[in-house]
């Protein structure tokens, strides 16, 4: 069964891009990685610098799913996210697509 990819998209409030930029380096990508989910890449929009994109990698769909219900419920998360909201939210919207590899794809 081939991976499942992840594309997930965040618009930051205003002003509060440097603070989800400091979370995802400094707490988000390790937890990821300990719930299984592994990190392509990130990027900032160029034409929307409020905008941060990211690629993840899941085994299959339920183990996506299964991860990302870990990574809510871990206690460390529950508090990085809290500490992080002290000054208010931090993310306006977030959009996520799962997507599964083409047969001609070079990521299958």
């Amino acid at each position: 069964m081939a991976q499942t990819y992840e594309l997930r998209t965040y618009v930051a409030e205003p002003g509060r891009m440097e603070v989800l930029l400091a979370r995802f380096r400094n707490h988000t990508v390790e937890l990821f990685a300990r719930h299984g989910m592994t990190s392509v890449g990130y990027w900032v929009e160029a034409e929307h610098p409020d905008t941060l994109v990211y690629l993840l990698v899941h085994a299959d769909r339920r183990s996506a799913t299964a991860s990302w219900d870990a990574f809510r419920a871990d206690p460390e998360w529950v508090m990085v996210k809290s500490e992080s909201e002290k000054d208010g939210p931090v993310v306006r919207s977030v959009t996520s697509s799962l997507l599964e590899p083409t047969d001609f794809s070079p990521l299958r």
